[in-house]
């Protein structure tokens, strides 16, 4: 067993561990180190991902669970690069994304095209992935109900301090009805005690980032394409990533303007539902 720092992929799989022990065997955390011979808090450890297990000590642990070689050799994998500085999931894995944004107490994020999903209304998300022709049809569902729930970390009493630059041009997309951006606009108005516009003749920034700070953690620098998600832990991106941040205080509106440049796109809405062939009530 290793000390090292932890990330948000190996806080993930030790939570996984954690899930296994407890579907798979009647022990707690310390009669499972009773179990094993291993001091109690090798298994908090390892579990809540804070060092990084050994071979022979993921081959014991799962063992213990009752798992067989090819679901240690499969875990086992993924673990390899668990403690890693950078690293990068395919863009269906939601769950180190959805764990991050929950043990975070500081979020400050950069979206450049689409509405950050922590405010989506569920119609524009789900117009997104229908829009994009990449997900399966079957599969949208699913991914619709997952941002949604991760948008309860909004509602809890201990609520994450959260800033979120979002551009204009992504106020501006035609995305959907105009009903539905609407809808949109208007959950955007609701939040803007947390939410900044970027003016659209901002053009130096191109890529949504987002910053992740914690009680007692290492703070994240997480940025998502269309092919993958990428964490980096790395002392350079995140200090890139705050320097991008200091930038953004200074140049997006303030919450007032903010607020007016959102009745802006709400009254421009309103003005051409008298176009004909808008849907606008």
């Amino acid at each position: 067993m290793t000390a090292t720092i932890s990330t948000p992929y190996s806080r993930c799989l030790g939570d996984e561990l954690r899930r296994v022990r407890e579907t798979c065997t009647s022990f707690t955390g310390r009669a499972m180190a009773v179990q094993l011979g291993w001091d109690p808090s090798k298994v908090s450890d390892i579990e809540l991902g804070k060092v990084r297990a050994s071979e022979i000590d993921l081959v014991q642990y799962l063992a213990t669970c009752g798992k067989d070689i090819d679901f240690v050799n499969e875990f086992r994998s993924r673990y390899y690069n668990a403690f890693d500085r950078f690293f990068a999931q395919v863009p269906d894995e939601l769950r180190t994304l959805a764990m991050t944004e929950a043990m975070a107490t500081k979020i400050i994020s950069l979206d450049i095209m689409t509405v950050p999903g922590l405010v989506q209304v569920e119609g524009y998300t789900r117009e997104l992935f229908v829009d994009s022709h990449i997900e399966a049809p079957e599969d949208i569902e699913k991914f619709v109900r997952a941002r949604m729930e991760r948008q309860a970390i909004l509602r809890r009493p201990n609520r994450p301090e959260c800033l979120f630059y979002v551009h204009e041009l992504a106020l501006r997309m035609p995305l959907g009805s105009a009903s539905l951006r609407e809808d949109q606009y208007l959950r955007l108005l609701f939040n803007t005690h947390i939410l900044r516009i970027v003016p659209a003749h901002m053009t130096a920034f191109r890529s949504p980032c987002v910053l992740y700070e914690f009680e007692k953690a290492s703070s994240v620098v997480y940025c998502e394409t269309d092919m993958a998600k990428v964490f980096a832990q790395d002392n350079t991106a995140v200090a890139r990533a705050k320097r991008l941040f200091q930038r953004l205080d200074a140049v997006a509106l303030d919450e007032e303007q903010s607020r007016s440049k959102l009745m802006e796109c709400i009254s421009g809405l309103r003005e051409d539902s008298d176009v004909p062939g808008t849907d606008l009530a």
